[in-house]
């Protein structure tokens, strides 16, 4: 598979022209002389093309240190003090705001320039089809990108076209409603005709660009958010709105104040039309044993706590964590269809995320001076993720009546083999062993030197804690995460080198698709539509399937539509939002909230009993109302009298 052109795009004369502009509303620079060289023949064209999507890689979801990794999901160690830190602990304002803000209003200019150009000049070589492929490209990436901003900052501002240089102030736009800005991106942008001139899938030679099956996605999901309590009906700033910017229909007025149930309506019919068509002309499934990809083949079964693999059922459970383990990091090439649209990382940030998550003292690759092919122990998964994926039954641990008492989850599970493993960690399904390592357990089959890393949390010579080596690097939690970590890794313990590939990371997927559809039969209060839509997740993923009998009062559909939500997405960038669009965040954030195991407080080659005591996470998380949106950059509101701040900013 041929990797989308953002890989080579930074030489391209227009991209250094999208990057002159600073301020968002120069979203187009000024004339330039050489512009026309980028649109002389087809292979400039599609160059320029693939300019127009640098912003998709820029304000990706997945390196470590992104806002969207501030949720209950992980923590990162104390000391690094990361973007996804500052903005669990509230730090942001508007002088540190991101400039994500500024990345996606200078590709959105990178869109119009491209389309301007495009109806100026006649690249030589191509064809009718060539040209309205590029256009819904770009007004697909203008869907995105407008979505980006709007699921970042609430209502924003719609730069639908070149800002003329001359405007005045007074005459720059402001936030346009949230609803207004739903209909720009999903009813104007991704509109029929702009949806049906894209290819159904991505080829080999071009995947990562834009598809019929992602502009549905996308589509969908905005819907979805739309649906969601925080933007029907219960913004908690009910008095925000413009001061004098009025939006067409809605006047100053920026949020809907009542809720409205057609809105979920009118997304379940987006997200089936989506899913229906990724399973058909779009050729998406769901990556499963049977269809699982080629990567893992010849791979050894993964050690699973308790679990006897020479049984039929052992072979098969040890088999699905391999499977699932693969879905993130595997490719089209390798028979995973199940990604509908993704983003290659840069190197840099592919490196970085790699070693970012994985423990310390991984392979001793030269002896003689102790060098270690090592890892930084962040990302590291709280208590709350870990007792939120379910047991091997498919409930709750809190829940199941088969499971461990809670009292007893910290203590030895009495293995023979590995005394070390709590009872927390063994009877889980096969998801929770794709996705967690904790102590005791084997990081991943053959990544040393073709054997398994055991993860030894008690011994500072290896993963455990030990500040005189490692001040700064160290698993706050006591857990560590598996996911983006292809299982056929392996790393030379003679040469360091390892056999790692840059796989895309899915920003739509099949998975989310099926989710979307449940939550929105489950919130019109359709269980058993819901269930339709949530077991086939379920079943992928090797738990017992739900039966009306399983939705009760102490968990509702909706409570096992969001719990489904939050394993099988988990590290996918959705938490952030899902937990403020649901409003749940207030609870699940709020200080004292995150947990994990009593790694710093125990010291140093801690016994077992030390190790293992539920402790809050001493880092100063709290939440704030404001936190539902984020700020926009204190110059860029000097800058335009029409916009106005984040509310609680």
């Amino acid at each position: 598979m041929k990797r989308h052109l953002l890989k080579n795009i930074a030489t391209g004369l227009a991209l250094s022209i999208a990057m002159a502009s600073c301020d968002y509303l120069d979203v187009v620079p000024p004339e330039q002389a050489t512009l026309p060289d980028t649109m002389k023949d087809r292979e400039d064209a599609v160059n320029f093309i693939n300019s127009c999507y640098v912003a998709v890689e820029q304000t990706t979801p997945f390196p470590y240190s992104i806002y969207e990794w501030s949720t209950d999901e992980t923590v990162n160690p104390p000391l690094w003090n990361d973007n996804c830190q500052s903005t669990a602990w509230n730090l942001r304002s508007s002088t540190n705001a991101s400039d994500i803000w500024n990345k996606l209003y200078n590709s959105i200019g990178q869109c119009h320039m491209f389309l301007r150009m495009l109806d100026q000049q006649s690249p030589l070589g191509a064809t009718e089809n060539d040209k309205a492929r590029w256009r819904a490209e770009a007004e697909f990436l203008k869907a995105y990108y407008h979505f980006r901003l709007l699921e970042m900052h609430g209502p924003i501002p719609i730069v639908d076209e070149r800002i003329s240089q001359g405007t005045q102030p007074e005459d720059f736009p402001g936030r346009s409603h949230f609803d207004y800005c739903v209909d720009y991106i999903c009813n104007q942008k991704l509109k029929e005709e702009t949806i049906n001139a894209l290819p159904a899938a991505g080829q080999a030679d071009d995947w990562g660009r834009a598809t019929k099956a992602a502009a549905l996605a996308l589509k969908g999901r905005t819907l979805l958010y739309t649906a969601s309590p925080l933007w029907n009906g219960r913004f908690p700033y009910p008095d925000w709105r413009n001061v004098s910017y009025e939006t067409p229909g809605y006047g100053t007025e920026l949020v809907s104040r009542t809720y409205d149930e057609n809105k979920w309506r009118t997304a379940l019919q987006a997200n089936l039309e989506a899913l229906q068509y990724a399973e058909n002309e779009g050729g998406r499934q769901l990556v499963d044993l049977d269809n699982q990809p080629r990567t893992l083949d010849g791979l050894p079964l993964p050690y699973i706590p308790g679990l006897d693999t020479s049984t039929p059922e052992g072979e098969e459970f040890a088999r699905r964590v391999l499977m699932l383990r693969s879905i993130t990091v595997s490719d089209e090439n390798d028979g995973n269809k199940e990604i509908i649209w993704g983003v290659f990382l840069q190197d840099a940030n592919t490196n970085i995320n790699f070693y970012a998550q994985m423990p310390k003292r991984i392979v001793c690759y030269n002896e003689a001076n102790s060098s270690w092919i090592e890892g930084w122990c962040g990302i590291t998964p709280t208590l709350y993720t870990v007792e939120h994926f379910y047991t091997k039954d498919g409930k709750l641990p809190a829940k199941d009546g088969n499971f461990a008492p809670y009292d007893t989850w910290l203590t030895s599970a009495g293995l023979s083999d590995r005394p070390e493993v709590i009872r927390l960690n063994v009877g889980r399904e096969p998801r929770f062993y794709a996705t967690i390592s904790f102590d005791g357990d084997d990081y991943s089959p053959v990544l040393c030197d073709g054997e398994p890393l055991r993860v030894n949390l008690r011994d500072s010579q290896k993963q455990g804690y030990n500040p005189q080596l490692y001040a700064r690097d160290y698993t706050v939690t006591g857990f560590f995460t598996k996911k983006y970590i292809a299982p056929e890794l392996r790393i030379s313990s003679v040469t360091g080198s390892d056999n790692r590939k840059n796989y895309a990371k899915p920003l739509f997927r099949l998975a989310e698709l099926y989710l979307n559809v449940a939550e929105c039969y489950a919130e019109l209060g359709e269980t058993d539509n819901a269930l339709r839509y949530l077991n086939p997740i379920r079943r992928r993923a090797g738990v017992p399937e739900l039966t009306a009998d399983d939705v009760t009062a102490d968990m509702t559909i909706v409570d096992w539509v969001r719990n489904e939500r939050f394993i099988e997405l988990w590290g996918e960038g959705h938490r952030y939002y899902d937990v403020r669009r649901w409003m749940t965040a207030p609870d699940l954030l709020k200080a004292g909230a995150r947990e994990g195991l009593n790694v710093e407080g125990a010291g140093m080659d801690p016994t077992f009993e030390e190790l293992n005591k539920r402790t809050v996470i001493n880092q100063q998380f709290q939440w704030d109302n404001r936190m539902y949106l984020w700020p926009i950059q204190s110059s860029e509101v000097y800058s335009d009298p029409q916009l106005i701040q984040s509310p609680g900013y």
